[in-house]
């Protein structure tokens, strides 16, 4: 194989001094820059700065006036108060005056009441003794009255007590009609007083007319069937017990006898009075009954 010689190429050679002045120009322009943007940031700086101290100025300028504002409504504040408590102290001291003044007219006005309080009350005293007096006077005149009136009852229980006793004394016993001996009889209203005050028995007193209707006197029936007056005799019927028992041709104050279950002891009828038509008397009855089993 056969080589072909080689055929030198043409070419461009720099300068050997055309890579230093490269570098420097680069240098140069590196240093521009940097001098040039520390140039804006000064720049960009100092318009920061002067917006800065004018915004203090104006942050000074309304501090001044709000403290100048709040200094005067301070001051505003404490004239007001000053004078309120001016105002307060010249008030206190006139209710100071006021009261006082107060004080010393009602001690005046007490002293007045208490002198017209003790007036009044040494005339209620002076009233009271006065009707004490009349009272007193009263009482002894009506003590004296009722002392009298004390010793005329008594004279009249005396008297009362004498002639009930002698109106007992004269009282008597008979015999009843079945046999038995009656206690004491009494023929009027006088000695019918005195044997209740004796409280031997229970009495009753009746008034009764002839009609065919029985009339009751206690726990009895009677019906009056005659009536003499002029001989003084009666017929009349007694039911007790739902017993009829006919009492023929009785005497005035005879007594006339029954039994009945309620008691031991027989009940009498007296009859003290005898009209046409008409008798009046009473009904003893025993004071101790049975007991019903």
């Amino acid at each position: 194989m056969s080589q072909t010689p080689s055929t030198p190429q043409p070419g461009y050679t720099l300068p050997a001094s055309q890579p230093e002045n490269s570098g420097l120009r680069t240098v140069i322009f590196a240093g521009a820059v940097i001098v040039i943007a520390l140039i804006a940031a000064n720049i960009f700086l100092y318009m920061q700065i002067d917006g800065l101290k004018q915004q203090l100025v104006k942050v000074q300028g309304s501090l001044t006036t709000e403290v100048s504002q709040i200094r005067e409504t301070g001051n505003v504040s404490s004239a007001a108060a000053q004078k309120n408590l001016e105002d307060l102290q010249v008030r206190l001291n006139d209710a100071n005056k006021a009261a006082g003044q107060a004080a010393g007219q009602a001690k005046v006005d007490a002293t007045k009441r208490v002198a017209a309080l003790k007036r009044e009350v040494a005339q209620q005293q002076q009233e009271l003794q006065g009707q004490i007096a009349k009272v007193e006077e009263t009482a002894t005149s009506k003590i004296g009255e009722v002392s009298s009136d004390v010793s005329n009852v008594r004279t009249e229980v005396a008297t009362n007590k004498t002639e009930m006793d002698n109106t007992i004394n004269q009282l008597h016993s008979a015999q009843g009609d079945l046999g038995v001996q009656s206690g004491l009889i009494a023929t009027n209203g006088k000695e019918l007083a005195a044997l209740r005050a004796l409280n031997d028995r229970n009495y009753f007193e009746f008034s009764i007319g002839k009609t065919k209707t029985p009339q009751r006197v206690g726990d009895i029936f009677i019906v009056l069937k005659r009536a003499d007056p002029k001989r003084n005799r009666f017929t009349f019927e007694i039911t007790a017990d739902d017993k009829r028992t006919e009492k023929k041709d009785k005497s005035l104050n005879e007594p006339i006898q029954f039994y009945t279950s309620k008691a031991r002891q027989p009940y009498e009828v007296v009859v003290n009075d005898v009209k046409r038509d008409h008798i009046s008397g009473y009904l003893a009855t025993p004071k101790v009954r049975i007991t019903e089993r």
